[in-house]
C-alpha cells in the first residue's frame, strides 16, 4: 500500500508538470513555502528565518524544521497535503493563464469573434475563445447597444496589467477593426495585392479608407466596394450597420490625394504648403456645403486621411462670373420677349381695327321709285 502512495503521489506530480509546463523543482519550492506559511499561521510569533521545510519528492510527506530539529507537529501531513494541493492547483492556474497570454499577445492587431458574457460596470466583459476580452467603455463605439450572448467581431487592442493580473483589451472603435473586416472580407486585401494605406474614423458614424494597387488590372476601390457593394455592406453590417464608408483611391500626388479624400465634393481646386502641411482648398460655393460635411465631419476627416491641415473655401468668384451671365442671358431673354410681346400687340392692334372697321353704305340716288313714294 505505502508503494502505491509513493507512487501515485510521483505520477501526479510529474504528469502535471509535463502537461501543464510546470517544472516539478519550482512547484516544491513553492509547495515547501507554502507549508511553512501554514505552520507560521498555527504558530504565530515563531521566528521564521530559523525554520525550514521539507518534501519528499516520492512519498509526499513534508517535515518542519527549527535548527535542523524536526518539530512537525502531530497530523501536520494533512495540513500539509492540503496545502500542497492548493499550491500545486494555483501554479496549474498561472501557468495555464500565462499560456493564454503570451498566445494572444502574438495576436495582437488582429480581429477575433466574440460574444458578450457580462457587464463590469461601463466595461464589456467578452468571450473570445480561451478567455475573456475587456471593452472599455473608450474603446466601444458610441451609440451602441449591447446585450447578453451578443455575437460581434472586436479587434485585439492590447494587453494591459490590471486588478486581477494581465488583461486583454478587446476594440470595436479602433481603426484595426475597419482594416481586420476589410482583410477577412476582401480577398484582395488579405493576399496584398490591394494594400489599406490609410484609415481615417469616427467610430459609429463615418470613415474613409484609402487603397491602392500596383498591380495592373486591379481596381482597388472597386474590389474593396465589391458587386453591387457587397463586400463594404457586409464591413457595415458587422459596424453596426449605422457607419458609412468612403473608399478613395490613395494617389502619390498629394493634390489629387487631397481632392479624392474630400469626395463626393467634385471641381477641386488644391494649393500646397508643403513646410507647413496647409492645403487650401476652393471649391464651387454650391458644393461648399458637401465639401465641409456635417458639422465639418468630411474635412476633418479628409485632414486625418492625408495629414494636412485643410483650409476650405468657395470660389466666390467664378459665382459671380457664373451669376453675370445668367444675368445677361435673362436680359436678353426679356429683350426677346419684350420685342415679341410689341410684335403681337401691333398685330393685335391691326386686327381689331380691321373688325371695327365697318363699310359705309353707298348714297341712293333719286330714282323715279323714290320720288314716287
Amino acid at each position: 500500500m505505502p508503494a502505491v502512495q509513493r507512487s501515485e503521489f510521483a505520477l501526479a506530480l510529474n504528469q502535471v508538470a509535463t502537461e501543464r509546463g510546470v517544472d516539478v523543482s519550482v512547484v516544491l519550492e513553492t509547495v515547501k513555502n507554502a507549508i511553512l506559511a501554514a505552520y507560521r499561521k498555527d504558530h504565530p510569533g515563531i521566528e521564521i528565518e530559523e525554520h525550514s521545510a521539507t518534501l519528499n519528492q516520492n512519498t509526499g510527506e513534508a517535515r518542519i524544521l527549527h535548527n535542523g530539529k524536526d518539530v512537525t507537529p502531530p497530523g501536520f501531513g494533512r495540513i500539509a497535503a492540503q496545502t500542497a494541493k492548493q499550491v500545486i492547483l494555483q501554479k496549474i492556474r498561472e501557468k495555464e493563464k500565462e499560456a493564454i497570454v503570451t498566445d494572444y499577445r502574438a495576436r495582437i492587431g488582429t480581429i477575433v469573434n466574440g460574444m458578450v458574457l457580462k457587464f463590469a460596470g461601463p466595461n464589456v466583459i467578452v468571450d473570445i475563445g480561451k478567455t475573456e476580452g475587456v471593452m472599455p467603455q473608450a474603446e466601444q463605439i458610441p451609440n451602441e447597444k449591447y446585450h447578453l450572448n451578443q455575437r460581434l467581431a472586436v479587434y485585439i487592442l492590447d494587453i494591459r496589467g490590471g486588478v486581477k493580473g494581465e488583461e486583454i483589451i478587446v476594440s470595436r472603435a479602433s481603426n484595426g477593426l475597419v482594416e481586420g473586416l476589410f482583410k477577412r472580407e476582401v480577398p484582395e486585401v488579405s493576399q496584398g495585392s490591394v494594400v489599406i494605406k490609410a484609415i481615417a474614423r469616427e467610430p459609429g458614424n463615418r470613415t474613409k479608407v484609402a487603397v491602392y494597387s500596383e498591380q495592373s488590372g486591379i481596381d482597388p476601390v472597386g474590389s474593396c466596394v465589391g458587386q453591387k457593394g457587397v463586400r463594404v455592406q457586409a464591413i457595415i453590417a458587422e459596424l453596426g450597420g449605422m457607419e458609412k464608408i468612403d473608399i478613395i483611391q490613395w494617389q502619390e500626388d498629394s493634390k489629387n490625394y487631397i481632392a479624392q479624400a474630400l469626395s463626393p465634393a467634385k471641381e477641386i481646386k488644391v494649393e500646397i504648403d508643403e513646410k507647413e502641411k496647409v492645403s487650401h482648398v476652393t471649391v464651387p460655393t454650391q458644393d461648399l456645403s458637401l465639401a465641409i460635411g456635417k458639422e465639418g465631419q468630411n474635412v476633418r476627416l479628409a485632414s486625418k486621411l492625408t495629414g494636412y491641415r485643410i483650409e476650405i473655401a468657395g470660389r466666390e468668384e467664378e459665382i459671380e462670373e457664373g451669376r453675370s451671365d445668367k444675368v445677361k442671358k435673362v436680359d436678353e431673354l426679356e429683350n426677346v420677349e419684350s420685342v415679341e410681346k410689341k410684335e403681337e400687340k401691333a398685330a393685335s392692334e391691326v386686327q381689331s381695327d380691321d373688325q371695327t372697321t365697318q363699310p359705309v353704305p353707298a348714297p341712293q340716288s333719286d330714282t323715279k321709285e323714290n320720288k314716287d313714294k
